[in-house]
């Protein structure tokens, strides 16, 4: 069966890290040292190399997150509802 890849530039980038992740990541990197989401599950040494790649998408990607269906944001594995995702990249975007 073929991977799912979400459908616009980089998606397939955003879709091997999560986007929860990517946020929470974000989120750790350029607002809030204690937020540590991201660091609940096994992979984020990869998932961190492949944000570190993929800079030029970062903003472009919280954009499409702000609009992305609730229940699936609310399927990761890291403990985040899709409200606390969407407001943590509304205040990166900011």
């Amino acid at each position: 069966m073929a991977r799912h890849c979400f459908n616009f530039d980089g998606g397939c980038d955003l879709t091997t890290m999560g986007a929860n992740w990517f946020v929470s990541y974000s989120y750790y990197l350029y607002k809030d040292k204690s937020h540590i989401n991201w660091k609940n599950i096994s992979t984020y040494d990869t998932r961190i190399s492949v944000f570190k790649r993929t800079k030029n998408f970062h903003k472009f990607w919280l954009q499409q997150i702000l609009i992305m269906n609730d229940k699936r944001l609310n399927t990761n594995k890291i403990g985040l509802k899709a409200k606390e995702t969407k407001e943590m990249a509304r205040i990166l975007l900011e």
